[in-house]
């Protein structure tokens, strides 16, 4: 296949929330209780709740910036490409970058909307929704070809949470972001079926997917405190493979055939040895530790219930069919530092070329999958030849895609660590 003839939908980016995203959607009586974006007399911005103060506003959004900027850690919306927070410019963006569909995951509340949780479960609930409002009916809604929407959880209240889930999908809305660990974050683990089943049994009655993202609990994979930047950054990954085990050994992944669980910006590569260790665990242990997968094997089992995706993974997608050709999806990451934007298709097409990977499965990972999973057809709102990367790019002539060094703030780069310190508060 032609690089140019490849359409790309995206499993995994982010949002840098604008600020004036609550306008629209809280009533009177909480607007003025509502987050509020500060801008600081150092020129910086930062996110304020109450006494919660999230410094880096546009955390890790460094698309379109040299990697030299990478570890200084946007402080201010001055530092970072509108198409972080302005829904206009994102498409433009993807347009440059050759991608049709985005779903989108939140910044400053958390992955699994944390920051919401407040001793007022009516109020806590209104941010809830008013976030999932501006998500599908601004973000999503002003280009629904371009975007999978994807709603923010009631993560304190699994029968809140499953309503929320109800109402969502009432407007098509198949998605919703989770934490990898909810006991991490003080919540009952994935093992306590009865109080998650409100939530289980909304997922599947709407045929929702569940997406679990990588640090999204808090507990970002280090060895130790004074460790270098770069043995987190190598271990991100991994931080995934806890959650797959913890559901792929759960009940509901049991009682529930249809369960669908996304690992997000997990990667591939890891999956082929998980999986054949799973097997081995199940053969050699099952008799005493009561496991029962009713005569499949945890693979066939994972197969059925988990959706992967890779952003540049050449393992993975030499691998491709260890993991399950139906059970993988592309990702961009944008803004983030592992983002390829907007040299994605090139590198994509490298790999994919490298791999000898024929067409048919090439369409199921960068978009076939996404949309059978998420329940979204952006053709009913763009013709099909209008989709691919090179009708897309000829949309963006003249759209500045050039590498820009924005860093204007003082990010306290003398603490390598600071980045990881930030990430972690921010995601608690």
């Amino acid at each position: 296949m032609r690089k140019e003839d490849m359409i790309l939908v995206s499993v995994d980016d982010h949002i840098v929330e604008p600020p004036d995203m609550f306008k629209n959607h809280l009533s009177r009586k909480y607007i003025d209780e509502a987050p509020r974006l500060v801008h600081n007399p150092d020129g910086s911005d930062c996110w304020q709740f109450r006494d919660v103060v999230i410094p880096n506003v546009a955390l890790n959004a460094v698309a379109g910036r040299p990697k030299e900027e990478y570890g200084l850690e946007p402080q201010g919306l001055d530092e970072i490409r509108p198409g972080c927070y302005n829904v206009d410019e994102r498409v433009k963006d993807m347009n440059a970058g050759g991608i049709l569909g985005s779903m989108c995951f939140p910044s400053f509340p958390g992955f699994a909307g944390r920051l919401f949780a407040t001793e007022d479960a009516e109020f806590s609930l209104a941010l809830v929704q008013a976030y999932n409002d501006w998500h599908v009916e601004e973000w999503c809604g002003a280009y629904p070809a371009r975007f999978i929407p994807m709603t923010l959880p009631v993560i304190w209240d699994p029968v809140a949470c499953a309503a929320e889930i109800r109402r969502n999908a009432a407007r098509g809305v198949h998605s919703l972001t989770f934490t990898e660990n909810p006991a991490a974050m003080g919540y009952p683990s994935f093992h306590d079926f009865e109080h998650w089943k409100p939530m289980w049994d909304a997922l599947v009655d709407t045929d929702t997917v569940l997406n679990v993202h990588i640090g999204s609990s808090g507990r970002l994979a280090i060895t130790a405190p004074d460790a270098p930047m770069d043995v987190m950054i190598t271990l991100q990954p991994m931080n995934i493979v806890q959650a797959a085990a913890d559901l792929l050994w759960s009940r509901p992944i049991k009682e529930y055939k249809d369960l669908k669980i996304a690992l997000s910006e997990g990667g591939t590569g890891w999956i082929p040895y998980f999986l054949e260790r799973a097997d081995r665990t199940y053969e050699m242990h099952s008799t005493w530790t009561g496991q029962d997968f009713k005569g499949k094997k945890p693979s066939e089992v994972f197969r059925d219930h988990f959706l992967t995706c890779f952003i540049s993974d050449h393992v993975g997608v030499q691998l491709r069919n260890d993991v399950g050709i139906d059970n993988i999806c592309w990702e961009a990451d944008y803004p983030h530092s592992d983002s390829m934007w907007p040299g994605a298709p090139e590198q994509l097409d490298e790999v994919l070329r490298e791999h000898n990977v024929p067409d048919d499965e090439i369409n199921k990972m960068t978009y076939q999958n996404a949309m059978r999973w998420y329940h979204w057809d952006p053709f009913t709102h763009i013709a099909k030849d209008r989709a691919n990367i090179g009708a897309l790019r000829k949309a963006a002539e003249g759209h500045d895609v050039s590498i820009q060094a924005l860093s204007k703030h003082d990010h306290g780069a003398s603490d390598p660590n600071a980045a990881l310190k930030a990430a972690t508060a921010s995601q608690r």
